[in-house]
């Protein structure tokens, strides 16, 4: 199983903040948590408003303490709101199920920590952490 170093970490958000720039995506705040949701790094872009890392922080942090994408976490919430609503209560506003976040994942499936990022479209947010997690020789979901 690999870890999730602060140099990985940080690999993760250059190569997110390179897909951001690659594809002309508003300014993003970036934050990687490790599997016991603690932050491992995070950095805020020229430009990315100061309640980004909030709400990055959120998307990473539901999507590895549930083990899921964000995304899909958004999905759930839909058919079973109440539940979620009680979630997010219950991790004292920690918790956001919305796009933007995916899992990070060891070549054995392992999960390793998660990336969330705010600050376009939760598709691009989305899409941000997906390349950096790329860029850094780990597996997403």
């Amino acid at each position: 199983m690999s870890l999730l170093t602060l140099e990985a970490a940080e690999a993760i958000i250059k190569g997110a903040f390179a897909h951001v720039q690659s594809a002309g995506f508003q300014p993003l705040s970036v934050v990687v948590l490790d599997a016991s949701g603690h932050v491992k790094a995070a950095a805020r872009q020229d430009g990315a408003t100061m309640f980004r890392f909030d709400v990055a922080l959120g998307k990473a942090w539901g999507a590895v303490a549930m083990g899921a994408p964000s995304r899909k976490l958004a999905e759930n919430a839909k058919a079973n709101p109440n539940f979620f609503v009680t979630l997010a209560a219950s991790a004292q506003g920690k918790f956001l199920p919305q796009p933007g976040a995916v899992l990070i994942r060891a070549a054995d499936g392992a999960i390793l920590g998660a990336v969330g990022a705010s600050g376009d479209t939760g598709d691009n947010d989305e899409l941000a952490c997906l390349a950096g997690v790329a860029a850094a020789g780990f597996r997403a979901d």
